[in-house]
């Protein structure tokens, strides 16, 4: 049974109820079980919306209310907190919370890279005469990523690291996605560490790829990942296995129908038809890739993001 969730939602709005509801202690009237699922109106959750739509968790008997969020800084405390049940974080956002003693679990993965550094949906943007041909040449200059001390400029640097380049001479620049483009016209940056649909709009401005910095630094990059709360998960063990089993279909799902992806993407998000079109999708895995979150861990405490190594089978999702 199919159930379509709601229209589409502004990508600025803090929080947003996309659709279903209810109490995770008791049952909706049709004895589905409600869970509370903070997400981020971006393509990489396609999947998720998929999954409600083509009835996959409804099979599980689960209700999903989608919330939406501006990103994980909004999420993180609603799961920790019990306020959701499960949220969508980054993997660095995860190892460094869990380093300072939240107590995450990851459940299900998110996108993933593709593992092609010339066609992948991050990517390193400059303009045509910048000088900046190569990874090595983004050493000393200024770049921009959307949050500091996080994903992007862990894994720009590491990329420049291991080309022989001075990654220490970078100066990272913070700004919002939606600005970056506009950041790199006017010279404030001189390179942009952008995602879609960001990539094809800078490209459409212009400007032009250097690298992926979620392929080249770290193999088959799980890049970000659905997770909960410890105390939700030792709790109900049954609603987390049921949620994970609907996200493994969710992705299966998108992974062989990327056109039903596109064509999601407008009820959630305010993507123009033309840049949908033209974007690169992420790839959706099955399962969460151990061995490429242990590497961000290392470039983590590399780079003084985590001073002390967390417990990773504890952060980790368990084997199913």
């Amino acid at each position: 049974m199919k159930k379509t969730c709601g229209a589409a939602v502004l990508a600025g709005v803090l929080i947003l109820t996309a659709c279903g509801g209810g109490s995770p202690s008791s049952e909706t009237s049709g004895g589905l079980i409600p869970v509370e699922v903070g997400v981020i109106p971006i393509v990489d959750v396609a999947p998720i919306y998929l999954g409600v739509d083509q009835g996959f968790f409804e099979d599980e008997g689960l209700e999903l209310t989608l919330t939406q969020a501006q990103g994980g800084a909004a999420i993180v405390p609603a799961v920790t907190s019990g306020q959701m049940e499960f949220g969508f974080s980054n993997v660095t956002s995860m190892v460094v919370g869990r380093s300072k003693g939240l107590p995450l679990k990851m459940i299900a993965p998110g996108g993933s890279s593709t593992g092609d550094v010339d066609a992948d949906f991050a990517s390193v943007m400059t303009l045509p005469d910048s000088g900046i041909a190569e990874i090595a040449d983004l050493a000393g200059k200024k770049v921009g990523v959307n949050t500091l001390n996080n994903i992007s400029d862990s894994t720009v640097s590491e990329a420049v690291k291991q080309a022989g380049g001075d990654y220490e001479s970078i100066q990272f620049v913070e700004m919002a996605f939606p600005d970056m483009v506009a950041q790199l016209d006017n010279g404030t940056v001189d390179a942009i560490a952008a995602v879609e649909p960001f990539v094809t709009i800078a490209e459409a401005s212009g400007a032009v790829p250097v690298f992926s910095n979620y392929a080249e630094p770290i193999d088959d990059l799980t890049v970000a990942v659905y997770f909960s709360s410890d105390t939700f998960v030792q709790e109900n063990p049954e609603t987390v296995e049921k949620f994970a089993r609907a996200m493994a279909a969710s992705h299966e799902y998108a992974e062989q129908n990327p056109d039903r992806v596109r064509e999601i993407l407008p009820t959630y998000t305010t993507l123009k038809p033309e840049v949908i079109e033209q974007l690169t999708l992420p790839r959706y895995p099955g399962e969460v890739n151990s061995a490429s979150v242990e590497e961000v861990l290392r470039i983590s405490m590399d780079r003084g993001l985590v001073e002390e190594e967390p417990d990773m089978d504890a952060l980790l999702p368990a084997a199913r």
